[in-house]
């Protein structure tokens, strides 16, 4: 007998699924109804342990409370009455003074000796009580005799019924005594018990138990208990949630109060679940609310894991039957469908091929593939000579049907040996063309050579008249300057850069172009380039930074007039797509291939447009940007990146919209061997960098070092440290033998006789200006005479005059230092005008002037020259105490 197997199909394992998902949510649904009873059988039995813990303190508390009426409240007899002493703290409230601290008493009312006697032995056995205890606890007796009320309580009573409390105590006891008098005015009701309650100030929850004892002659006597109830509470049972309400079941008959059953149930209350157990000899029922959605929360925090790993089963059970129906059953289902799609798609490839196509099964004598090609040639072929003779010529040869020649390729198949696969292709077709083609490829390179040419003629044709033109608009514009003039000859030059970038580009695509390498500067080239571009700079009020981090005296080995184009082309670019910000360019050098250059010019403008980047790849492929001057060039970056290639380096456009745009070039420029230079050129000189701009500093910081100067800065510099010339670019911070910096001045200029403005973003100029301020100042060193310290000399050196001086200047300079480092200015200007008051005395006309500067600058609040002005003020001191030593 055969052994049963299970059918795998679609039907059968759908339902083996349904199966498994209902069990599966089946063992869910058991899973959260335990949890959901264990819960709740976890909360019956801390019900009936709270609520049995509540029954015994009030037990305890009727026995205290008898204990207080029949042995404490009775007279004190035989206690001298001035033993004990008393407090009046307000009108009718009266506290009793006592050595025990555990419990503190308050009398409420008139009252006699025999009260104050009651008093103190209740207070005393209360502090016998409550001695072990922690919460707080409080008793209320309203006395039928004297109609007093006494409060005794763990509490600070004193403190807080002269102090802070005062209310809440006063509040408290009122309620307390309606509470008592209502008790005593009710004769069928000798025991009542409240609500549970909540002391505000130190969240606790108590309920208070009254006792009546009637006497006759006198009005009823009260005592009342507040029992705390957070000792006897779970931690993971909120109180808020606890009520102590009257048992309208009557479950106070219940004798067997250890059965949770009987002594607890559970009832639902929309939208809380209600955990009510019963207080035995009491007609009290405490109650525990749960919101549903808090159940809810609870048991699905307890079942997260279990609940997931089952949720995820649950899924994985879905995706398997959808995946398993999908991809393995189903198929078998439309395999017809699919074979049927299969050989039409089949059908419509061989037809489409342009060779003869047949597949041939020499069993049965029957034809399993074939395309038109092959059924036209069939008859006129013997298939079985065919195999027989191309086995001996490698599965190829010709045959020739009605004066067409054809070539036969022949193969066998790997899995079946009797089937046998042809190929025929038409020869005279193929030849035909392929002479097509050739003759297509002759006229296009003729058309390549026609065009080339024709640019190449046009740019030679249009070049010498565009110079002629340029030419004459400059000097008609230096003779007569106008707008008009002015536009024409700047059409005029982007006409001929057009043609000149049209002409590089043909003999770079003809290959009539090599680089002329030879020995250049960098930074000259770099100077040129800013000088071209300052006035399309100026134009549009962009500002350029050009930070070369090389050598200033390096030379490099390339092509100069290759690498000006490229950055020249690429510079005019941007600042065309740059309508405000500024334009930089970095020029650095790969610490592992010092023979490359890497330039990187970034600009702030709105950022090149897919078209634009794809002028890359191909010129004049999309609209470039313009501006009110002009458009941009659709050659510029093709050229710029054929010209990198030459020069063996990449050109690289990173572009972002409303951002700017990034070009990296990177260029072969070996460095040239230079000799090391005995003295460099500003070699002792010492420099004061107050600029505000921190890429501008590290330019210009670069390039004076590298010419050898000493750079310092206003908080490098030290006392009594002197320099020989400040470069900032603040007007306001001028002083004398300065250069003011900028970055739209063709070169330098004068300010002043001691003042300079020039380009920091040319090194020429630069240095230039630094020199020629340097002449300067040591020319004026030499002619000016030292007349005025000679008359000084007479005032401050008179007898008495000099020991003043000693005695007040250098402190005072000292201040000086101090208060400015600690900016305390008001001190500062005192100091400062203090110090000019000496200076006039002595008649020292330069520290009175000094002085005067001084007070100038703090005025205006400017650290950085209140810290020069300090300095030279120490060194013109300095300079009189050594004379006056000599």
């Amino acid at each position: 007998m055969l052994p049963y197997k299970f059918p795998l199909t679609s039907g059968n394992v759908t339902r083996f699924f349904v199966v498994f998902i209902m069990v599966l949510l089946l063992g869910i649904g058991f899973m959260i109804h335990s949890a959901v009873s264990c819960w709740l059988t976890d909360k019956r039995y801390a019900m009936a342990d709270i609520a049995h813990a509540m029954q015994k303190r009030v037990d305890t508390y009727r026995f205290a409370t008898w204990q207080i009426y029949e042995n404490l409240a009775a007279s004190a007899a035989g206690t001298p009455p001035n033993s004990l002493q008393e407090t009046r703290l307000r009108p009718d409230v009266y506290y009793l003074e006592k050595t025990r601290r555990k419990t503190e008493a308050l009398i409420f009312g008139s009252h006699d000796s025999s009260t104050l006697d009651m008093t103190q032995r209740m207070s005393n056995y209360l502090d016998t009580l409550w001695g072990a205890e922690n919460s707080t606890w409080s008793m209320y007796f309203l006395n039928g005799q004297d109609n007093s009320l006494i409060l005794i309580s763990t509490l600070p009573l004193k403190d807080m019924a002269t102090r802070y409390k005062e209310s809440a105590i006063s509040s408290i006891v009122d309620a307390r005594r309606a509470e008592m008098l209502q008790q005593a005015n009710a004769l069928d009701e000798r025991e009542s018990f409240s609500s549970l309650r909540r002391l505000a100030w130190q969240n606790d929850h108590y309920f208070t138990v009254r006792t009546t004892f009637n006497q006759p002659g006198h009005l009823a006597t009260v005592v009342a208990f507040d029992l705390p109830i957070n000792d006897l509470m779970p931690m993971n049972m909120p109180l808020e949630n606890f009520q102590l309400k009257q048992d309208a079941a009557g479950s106070s008959e219940i004798s067997d109060a250890g059965d949770v059953t009987q002594s607890t149930r559970i009832t639902l209350a929309n939208p809380n679940v209600e955990i009510s157990a019963s207080l035995p000899s009491t007609p009290l029922e405490l109650v525990y609310r749960v919101p549903i959605t808090g159940l809810l929360v609870d048991t699905l925090h307890n079942l997260m894991w279990p609940l997931l790993a089952s949720i995820a089963m649950l899924v994985l059970s879905f995706i398997g039957l959808f995946m398993l129906r999908k991809q393995s059953l189903r198929p078998s289902e439309n395999q017809s469908a699919e074979l049927d799609s299969l050989r039409v798609l089949n059908e419509e490839i061989v037809g489409s091929l342009p060779v003869g196509l047949l597949v041939y099964d020499f069993a049965n004598n029957r034809t399993i593939i074939s395309n038109k090609i092959a059924e036209h040639l069939l008859p006129h072929l013997n298939l079985q000579k065919i195999i027989n003779m191309s086995d001996q010529h490698q599965g190829v040869l010709q045959a020739t049907v009605n004066n067409e020649v054809y070539e036969i390729r022949h193969a066998r198949s790997q899995l079946s040996p009797n089937t046998q696969l042809f190929m025929m292709r038409d020869q005279d077709r193929e030849l035909l063309v392929n002479k097509k083609l050739q003759k297509a490829q002759q006229v296009l390179d003729k058309n390549h050579q026609t065009r080339q040419q024709l640019l190449q003629n046009l740019g030679h044709a249009l070049n010498q008249p565009l110079v002629d033109v340029i030419t004459r608009l400059q000097a008609t514009g230096e003779a007569h300057a106008s707008d008009e003039l002015s536009d024409a000859l700047e059409s005029a030059q982007a006409l001929s850069r057009l043609v000149d970038d049209i002409v590089l580009l043909n003999r770079l695509e003809t290959l009539d172009w090599a680089p002329d390498a030879g020995a250049f500067n960098l930074q000259s080239l770099l100077d040129e380039l800013v000088s071209e571009a300052l006035p399309s700079l100026r134009r549009k009020g962009l500002a350029l930074v050009v930070g070369n981090r090389l050598n200033l005296d390096e030379n490099r080995y390339g092509d100069r007039r290759a690498l000006y184009k490229i950055l020249s082309t690429l510079l005019h670019y941007a600042i065309t797509s740059t309508t405000w910000g500024r334009i930089s360019i970095e020029v650095t050098s790969p610490a592992d291939r010092p023979d490359r250059l890497s330039i990187e010019m970034v600009d702030t403008g709105s950022g090149l447009t897919v078209d634009e980047m794809g002028n890359t790849d191909f010129p004049f492929l999309g609209e470039t940007t313009q501006d009110r001057f002009g458009q941009a060039s659709g050659l510029a970056f093709f050229l710029c990146k054929q010209l990198c290639k030459q020069l063996g380096g990449h050109l690289e456009i990173v572009a972002r919209p409303d951002i700017g745009t990034r070009y990296s070039i990177q260029v072969h420029a070996p460095q040239e061997n230079l000799q090391a230079q005995e003295e460099k050129l500003l070699e002792g000189v010492t420099a004061l960098i107050d600029i505000t701009v921190d890429d501008i500093r590290k330019i210009v910081v670069h390039q004076l070092e590298n010419w050898g100067a000493s750079c310092i800065t206003p908080d490098e510099r030290f006392s009594g440290q002197d320099h020989d010339v400040l470069v900032t670019d603040d007007p306001a911070r001028l002083t004398p033998w300065s250069l003011l910096l900028t970055d739209d001045e063709a070169g330098y200029s004068a300010l002043s006789k001691d003042k300079f403005r020039v380009n920091f973003n040319i090194s020429s100029a630069m240095q230039d200006a630094l020199l020629q301020l340097i002449e300067l100042q040591l020319a004026q060193d030499d002619t000016d005479p030292d007349q005025s310290d000679r008359q000084e000399d007479v005032q401050l050196f008179a007898p008495g005059y000099f020991q003043l001086f000693v005695d007040t200047v250098p402190d005072d300079v000292k201040r000086l230092y101090n208060e400015a480092a600690e900016r305390n200015l008001s001190s500062l200007a005192q100091t400062a005008h203090r110090l000019k008051g000496v200076f006039a005395m002595l008649n020292l006309t330069p520290g009175k002037e000094l002085c005067e500067t001084l007070e100038l600058h703090i005025k205006e609040c400017d650290d950085s020259n209140i810290k020069n002005t300090t300095s030279e003020i120490d060194l013109y001191v300095n300079h009189l105490l050594q004379q006056g030593n000599q």
